[in-house]
């Protein structure tokens, strides 16, 4: 198999040792889960999912123990991925496909405010990080979610040759079974696990004969709702579950929803282990190929895990919220870079986003950031040589209602220090995330100049992005309002406590034939 001689930087050389006895460019193949929370993985805590194959590799990585996404939904942190820019400058700011000004009001939660409009698509005008690799002389190839857009916005109109399975959905139409309803994706037989489908069709890529370097993404649509399993994964789990201690309740209230308290959901459980089988797939061909010794991999989340709304899969546990969430739950996420030829962990400290990858993948495979093209991430390689970084803020930026129950929130991060802006009272919270990593304490009112501080930190952001906001509703009603809050408090409540004792019994099933996958292994 020939590859593509470039000259490595004296950077790289120096820096890591398993670059300097991997002379070629490196390829990159980019693992993304969806929906993954940071604690839904054996090697980040769990001690209920099993991820056998990702704890490996995260073993052989660098490890971001502080990893963030760039929103805490799905179609912001993808286009943030793709373009090294925040939502509030990309314009991508809700999901594509949420409902925004007066639409919102079909969803009858009668909040007080409007949600802004948003990009629908992602923007022709954005060098993508396939593009500057492909430009530099890549392959380019992606298999599964893409979400970022319809016609014209396919992943093969952002860089990528081959695409497999990504389209405008943001959740697997058809389920986790074939028969599928993708149109980008072939049908497969009557059965066949939609994870390790996507995987391989990943190997085949790798296992191709490549006249040069290659850049492989995989984006799986687990673990996204719909939440499937098979039988014998679910009979596993739920055996688990009584072995561990089955729990009287798994709920609490958030300020709008229930939110799950403990991880002893069995489908969720077999999906993640699905999704990890997949993962030890695609890990294998690249050992089978000879190119675990010259290759980038990334292992990451688009943004925390399901534990309120949607499914109600998850507990982020001890991260405050989940997905759709202005905490952490919602924004922090597994976070691993493993360089060619790596072979033990490395805990990396440093606060780092969804936006860093672009950068730092093109460094790390010697590529010079595309002319014209600027970007708000920042590459962590030099963190990774055990330099420091030049001092920086994160900010992020949701002015929109999370269908998990999450706030029109603004934040940024200084350090130890977090600050959240809340649209709807305008009012702030402040934590040490140091100090309090569950968010529990507000420092606002004891430490006002820091909140002060941070405060027109980011308020001058906001103004220098442009970024789009949400408008008050004349038509808000807080009878109404409170009307669906109690609900939430009761019916939703009694509703989420009774799926999940259903889930846990002996003789539970979804439906007569597990989702036509009860003769089909995973």
């Amino acid at each position: 198999m020939l590859k593509k001689i470039i000259p490595i930087t004296t950077f790289l050389l120096s820096s890591f040792y398993a670059f300097a006895q991997a002379p070629e460019q490196p390829n990159i193949v980019f693992i993304l889960v969806d929906d993954l929370g940071y604690h839904d993985l054996s090697v980040t805590g769990s001690a209920y999912y099993e991820t056998p194959h990702i704890d490996q590799l995260a073993n052989q990585s660098y490890q971001f123990s502080q990893g963030y996404s760039a929103s805490p939904v799905c179609s912001p942190a993808r286009a943030s991925l793709m373009t090294g820019l925040t939502p509030a400058v990309h314009g991508v700011t809700d999901w594509i496909g949420a409902a925004y000004g007066e639409n919102w009001r079909k969803a009858g939660r009668h909040n007080k405010l409007l949600p802004p409009n948003y990009e629908h698509a992602l923007k022709a005008s954005y060098v993508t990080l396939p593009e500057a690799l492909r430009d530099a002389g890549y392959d380019t190839f992606f298999a599964g979610k893409w979400h970022l857009g319809g016609e014209g916005s396919f992943p093969e109109d952002h860089g990528f040759n081959i695409n497999k399975g990504g389209y405008s959905a943001g959740s697997p139409m058809g389920g986790y079974f074939a028969p599928y309803d993708n149109p980008k994706l072939n049908q497969g037989p009557d059965g066949e696990n939609l994870s390790m489908r996507l995987a391989n069709e990943t190997a085949a890529f790798i296992e191709g004969n490549h006249q040069k370097p290659f850049f492989a993404m995989l984006s799986f649509y687990a673990v996204h709702g719909p939440i499937q399993t098979t039988e014998e994964k679910w009979a596993r789990y739920r055996e688990k579950a009584e072995k561990m201690g089955i729990a009287d309740h798994g709920f609490e209230m958030e300020r709008r929803l229930p939110i799950r308290q403990i991880q002893d959901n069995p489908v969720y459980a077999g999906l993640v282990e699905a999704m990890d089988d997949a993962v030890g797939k695609v890990l294998e061909t690249l050992k089978k190929q000879g190119l675990e010794e010259n290759t980038i991999v990334v292992f990451t989340s688009d943004h925390g895990g399901v534990a309120s709304g949607d499914a109600y899969s998850t507990s982020n546990l001890p991260l405050r919220g989940g997905k759709g969430y202005q905490w952490e739950g919602g924004l922090r996420v597994p976070y691993f870079i493993k360089v060619p030829g790596q072979k033990e962990l490395i805990t990396m400290e440093v606060p780092a986003s969804g936006i860093d990858f672009y950068p730092t993948l093109l460094e790390l495979a010697g590529v010079a950031m595309p002319e014209g093209v600027n970007i708000e991430g920042l590459s962590l390689a030099p963190a990774m040589q055990k330099k420091k970084l030049a001092k920086r803020s994160l900010y992020w930026h949701y002015p929109h209602y999370g269908n998990q129950g999450g706030d029109p929130s603004s934040i940024v991060r200084d350090g130890d220090w977090k600050l959240i802006y809340y649209w709807e009272e305008k009012h702030v919270e402040l934590y040490n995330l140091k100090k309090d990593p569950s968010e529990q304490r507000n420092l606002a009112q004891e430490n006002p100049k820091e909140a002060t501080r941070l405060s027109d930190k980011l308020v001058n952001w906001l103004a220098e992005t442009n970024a789009n906001r949400p408008t008050a509703d004349p038509e808000y009603s807080e009878a109404l309002h409170q009307e669906v809050l109690e609900k939430f408090k009761t019916v939703r409540r009694q509703a989420v406590e009774d799926s999940r004792k259903q889930m846990l019994t002996p003789d539970w099933q979804p439906n007569a034939d597990w989702w036509g996958s009860k003769l089909t292994k995973d």
